[in-house]
Order: structure tokens, then C-alpha cells, then sequence
């Protein structure tokens, strides 16, 4: 009798090596509670508080103090002049910070506000821009050099300008050279959010034309401000982003007094048509300013600084310390000689 014949073992196909997929959605059977490092950020940020950090640009007499006191309801910015006092005009860009600590229901901000009384205020404003970019500039030299010590603090103090508001003088007619050069050089380097300074002395329909003016020169010129184009996330941000776009620059009037107004106390200007309410859309874009700033893009107005505009800076200021020749700390250049290629 013959033993059962044995199957041959059949050679085993190789298998193509193949990329792992991506991450697929899972279906959950409980509560897992991944929802709660929501709350446990909102505990921790109300814990430490952040820091905003904001500089308003535009020569003397655009109401950049009073915007600020508007925008967050308090006496934050100080004017240069007393009422009744002839404000005095520097020879030169000064620029000056002050620094408040805001509470509000429980949550901090450390708001840093810098501005820069001289600027356009000159016969020749000649690279009067240098200045606010060096002041720029520094903020981040500052920071990466806490960021690329060996022992770093836990907490990285944090003075890199977040936002630029440019205030246009209420021309009615085309952005003047100083307003695009200087725009086309800061929003290199800074998040920049033109606005129409004092939009009460412009008709409704000369500011629409004069709104429609800037935009054409921004896109002649290749300017980009905030939101940018580029950094939309992803189609929910496009189409939110592009609903503001099509409104800046805005067109804002800025007031730090109440008046009464059908008997509510609102913010305003009284002039001798009536009162002007800041906050009213129907006449100014304030709220719109307010929203931007403050409601809906903060946060990413802080995120773009750091992951963009610092982020260039910090790579160029490596690149430069890779070149041949001493370098003082930390394998950087010294300061002076990092501002001279910037």
C-alpha cells in the first residue's frame, strides 16, 4: 500500500510593500471624554493668561490713542497732548509702549501697546519707516535668543508684535507712496491691518470709492495684508477670510466717551448732526476692527507671528550664523551685525 502522497508547500506570493494609510475616522462604544482637554486649556490659559501684543502706525492726529481706548474699553493708551495743549511733533519716529494687564471674567491678557508718534509727521519721511522695522526686528532677536538657550525658561516672555493697525489718513483719494512703501515693507515681516482713520469725514460714498482705491492699489502694488491669502487653512477660513477681505480696510471712527442714545448709554462722538456710534455697522466699521482683532482671529494673528513671520526670521538668523567667522553667542551673530542684513 501506498503512503498518502504529501502536498507540495506552495510557495508563498510576496506581498507588495504598500504606505500605511492615513488615520481613519473610529468608531467609539463609550464615553472616552476627549473632549475635556477643552476645558483643561480654558483652565490652564485662565490660570497663566496670554500676551497680546499690538502697534498702531499713522501720523499725528489719526485718533490712534482713542482707537486703542476703544477697542478695549479703557484707558490703555495715553494721548501725547492734554485737551487744550498743542501736541508736540518729534523730529524723529519715538517709539513708546505701555503695558496693561486687562481681566475679564476671569481670563488675563497682558496687552502690550506700542506706538510711534513721528511717523509722517515730517517734511521728509525718508525711510521713516526704519525704525519701526528695527523695533520689529528686535522683538524677535529677543526671543530666540531665550529660545535657543541650553536652560530655557519654562515661559518664553513673549514682545513680538502680533499686529500692525496702519491708519490711512481720510484723503478720499489714493494711498500716498509713504502709505505703500511702508505697508509693502512691514507686511514682510508683520501681520498689517490698514484701516480708514476718522471715516466720519467722508461721506458714505467717498468712502466706499476711496475703499475701493486702496484695495486696487494693494493689488497693484502686491501688497498683502491681514488675512493673507497664503495661510487660509482651509475652505471654512477661505470663505470667512474672504467676507473680511472685501470690507478692509475698514473704516473707523474711534470714541472713549458715552452719550445717551434712546435712552441707553452708548459709545460715541457728538458732532452737530448727532451722535456717531463706534459700535453701530450702520456707521462705522469698528465692530468689524473689533471682531478681527480681538473675537475671532486673535489667536491667529499670534500664530501667524510665530510660525511665519518669526519663523522666517529665526531661519534667516541661522542661516547667517553658519558663515564662516566668530560668532558671540551661541553660535549667533551679535545684534548689530543681524540688523544690518535685514
Amino acid at each position: 500500500m501506498e503512503p498518502p502522497a504529501v502536498p507540495e508547500e506552495e510557495e508563498e506570493e510576496a506581498v507588495p510593500l504598500s504606505v500605511a494609510p492615513g488615520p481613519v475616522g473610529c468608531q467609539l462604544f463609550g464615553y472616552v471624554g476627549i473632549e475635556a482637554v477643552l476645558d483643561q486649556m480654558k483652565i490652564k490659559t485662565m490660570k497663566t493668561g496670554f500676551e497680546f501684543n499690538i502697534m498702531v502706525v499713522g501720523q499725528s492726529g489719526l485718533g490712534k490713542s482713542t482707537m486703542v481706548n476703544t477697542l478695549f474699553k479703557s484707558k490703555v493708551s495715553r494721548k501725547s497732548s492734554q485737551p487744550g495743549q498743542e501736541e508736540r511733533i518729534p523730529k524723529t519716529v519715538q517709539l513708546q509702549s505701555i503695558t496693561h494687564v486687562i481681566e475679564e471674567k476671569g481670563v488675563k491678557m497682558k496687552l502690550t501697546v506700542t506706538d510711534t508718534p513721528g511717523f509722517g509727521d515730517q517734511i521728509n519721511n525718508e525711510n521713516c519707516w526704519d525704525p519701526i522695522m528695527k523695533y520689529i526686528n528686535e522683538q524677535y532677536e529677543r526671543y530666540l535668543r531665550e529660545e535657543i538657550l541650553i536652560t530655557r525658561k519654562r515661559k518664553i516672555p513673549d514682545t513680538r508684535v502680533h499686529g500692525c493697525v496702519y491708519f490711512v489718513p481720510p484723503t478720499g483719494h489714493w494711498l500716498r507712496p509713504l502709505d505703500l512703501e511702508f505697508m509693502r515693507r512691514l507686511s514682510k515681516i508683520v501681520n498689517v491691518v490698514p484701516v480708514i482713520a476718522k471715516a466720519d469725514t467722508l461721506t458714505l460714498e467717498e468712502r466706499a470709492e476711496f475703499k475701493q482705491r486702496i484695495q486696487e492699489d494693494l493689488k497693484i502694488h502686491a501688497i498683502s495684508v491681514y488675512p493673507q491669502e497664503d495661510f487660509d487653512q482651509d475652505p471654512e477660513d477661505r470663505a470667512l477670510n474672504d467676507r473680511i477681505r472685501e470690507k478692509i480696510p475698514f473704516a473707523v471712527v474711534g470714541a472713549d466717551q458715552e452719550h445717551q442714545v434712546n435712552g441707553k448709554r452708548v459709545l460715541g462722538r457728538k458732532t452737530k448732526w448727532g451722535i456717531i456710534e463706534v459700535e453701530n455697522p450702520a456707521h462705522c466699521e469698528f465692530p468689524l476692527l473689533r471682531d478681527l482683532l480681538i473675537r475671532s482671529h486673535l489667536q491667529d494673528l499670534k500664530d501667524i507671528t510665530h510660525n511665519v513671520h518669526y519663523e522666517s526670521y529665526r531661519v534667516r538668523r541661522l542661516n547667517e550664523s553658519n558663515r564662516p567667522g566668530p560668532s558671540p553667542l551661541n553660535g549667533l551673530p551679535a545684534k548689530g551685525e543681524a540688523s544690518s542684513h535685514l
